[in-house]
């Protein structure tokens, strides 16, 4: 069963300023992670309702804590440090991952559901050897 985040508003990790972000046509259409078209199209509802720059990066990794050890991270930037993180385009959106954070993501789908009973981002782990309950967190 996927786990489920709330859907944004959303923070990520900041980078240097300095560093620019690839044209999409640059960059692979495959990573560590799949972004789903439906989780895209939450994306950019976000950043337009947010009055973000269209040229946003969606920024996805995880960080100590949670109930069962780690939590999943979304987040928004304008730059990206090519060094640190993966980059790749999915649904016309370009994804940035922390290296670091690759052996924890390997194959995780990433979608939106918007259902009556619930709404959020959904993450499918295959890392994840368990979840917790509310679906914000996995131990790997």
């Amino acid at each position: 069963m996927p786990a489920t985040a709330e859907a944004p508003p959303v923070t990520g990790e900041s980078v240097a300023p300095e560093s620019t972000v690839p044209a999409a046509a640059d960059l692979p259409t495959e990573g560590c992670v799949t972004v789903t078209e439906a989780a895209v199209g939450e994306v950019r509802r976000v950043i337009e309702e947010q009055a973000l720059p269209a040229s946003s990066v969606l920024r996805v990794g995880v960080s100590g804590g949670g109930c069962s050890g780690f939590s999943y991270a979304l987040g928004f930037d304008d730059s990206v440090d090519e060094s640190k993180d993966e980059l790749f385009v999915q649904h016309g959106m370009v994804v940035a991952v922390p290296y670091k954070c690759g052996p924890h993501l390997d194959g995780t789908v990433i979608d939106f559901y918007a259902g009556v009973e619930k709404r959020g981002f959904t993450f499918e782990n295959p890392n994840a050897r368990n979840t917790c309950g509310c679906g914000s967190s996995f131990s790997a």
